[in-house]
């Protein structure tokens, strides 16, 4: 198939069936744009949409971004995880409101050095934004394009991911590149999928080699498996009289950054060791089973401790870093802490 025939085959495709009603395809701006393609990052659609219209509501532009709090930021963020990609897009803000006149950037290269914004997600920017010409690679894309040309291997590779961005940049038409790179997403998302995929209806099934030699099941491979790491602590879940329950601010790098979460404790000595400074009587503390919450490194396993104090007490730490607060939506919390909270609130 010609370069011209699968991008015409493809922008035939999507103009029978592909997504155009999308709370970011309404409206579109660049900054509109950007905000779902990070939030879409390790995400599906359906999670995204009340998330994103959420963040549109309070953050309409990038002035409004850059001006508010990380706190608030990460409030409206908290349960979408990556909490890394809110820690960047506002960084990145406050950057286009300074260095470019509250304006997202016209050039890969500009945008590619923002925080968090890589090339696939620059080119996203630029061709749904403002349909430029720009290529893209997420993973839906890989998919296809590995499919496609029957590209053997794991696409996060380094000789085989510089073969997808070469492919990807020369299939990418100088027409239509909103709607072509758009259809290329919405096609590995909903036709060429990871398992299964519907190859009887793929516009560019004639051609698709993995079809063709019956390999859509092995192709792509996938990552190569690595053991997860499991790592073990006590959680406190420790209420006062008011009901308020007891918080401190996570660094703003690592797991969880700038949220709101429990008291963490490697051993039962370092839970003894608190609650002897905290004023706390250690033995009124209710532990619970043990729970796990899979991070896409590593695995936590962590028993909760449950309890209550008449005392407001705080005297571990800076008092900016630890709280007694009422979780709500302005108080970002981990989404495995948030329901470990609810479920313990009777």
């Amino acid at each position: 198939m010609q370069i011209e025939s699968f991008s015409d085959a493809v922008l035939v495709w999507f103009d029978r069936h592909g997504r155009k009603d999308l709370p970011w395809q309404l409206d579109r701006t660049p900054y509109r744009v950007w905000i779902s393609e990070i939030m879409l990052q390790q995400t599906q659609v359906a999670t995204v949409i009340p998330y994103f219209e959420r963040f549109m509501v309070r953050f309409s532009d990038v002035k409004a971004l850059a001006q508010a709090s990380l706190d608030e930021v990460i409030a409206l963020w908290a349960g979408l995880g990556y909490y890394a990609r809110a820690r960047n897009l506002h960084r990145a803000a406050r950057i286009i409101v300074d260095q470019h006149n509250a304006l997202l950037p016209h050039t890969i290269e500009e945008l590619s050095a923002l925080p968090g914004i890589g090339r696939s997600t620059a080119g996203a920017i630029l061709s749904l934004g403002s349909d430029i010409r720009a290529s893209i690679l997420d993973g839906n894309v890989k998919r296809v394009l590995c499919r496609y040309q029957g590209i053997e291997g794991w696409p996060g590779d380094a000789k085989i991911f510089a073969e997808l961005w070469n492919l990807s940049e020369a299939l990418t038409p100088s027409y239509r590149t909103a709607d072509y790179n758009q259809a290329m997403m919405d096609l590995g998302a909903t036709v060429c999928t990871k398992r299964k995929p519907f190859c009887s209806v793929c516009p560019i099934n004639a051609d698709c080699k993995a079809f063709l030699t019956q390999r859509t099941d092995v192709i792509p491979a996938p990552k190569p498996r690595q053991t997860m790491p499991v790592r073990k602590c006590y959680m406190l879940v420790l209420r006062n009289a008011s009901g308020k329950i007891y918080l401190e601010k996570r660094p703003t790098s690592g797991v969880w950054g700038g949220l709101w979460s429990l008291p963490e404790f490697d051993s039962e000595v370092d839970v003894d060791a608190w609650c002897v400074k905290q004023h706390i009587d250690r033995s009124t503390l209710e532990c619970l089973p043990r729970r796990r919450h899979t991070f896409s490194h590593f695995h936590l396993d962590f028993v909760p401790l449950v309890g209550r104090t008449t005392s407001d007490y705080c005297g571990i730490g800076e008092p900016s870093l630890c709280r007694w607060l009422t979780p709500d939506e302005t108080v970002g919390l981990p989404a495995p802490v948030l329901k470990l909270v609810n479920e313990t609130s009777g």
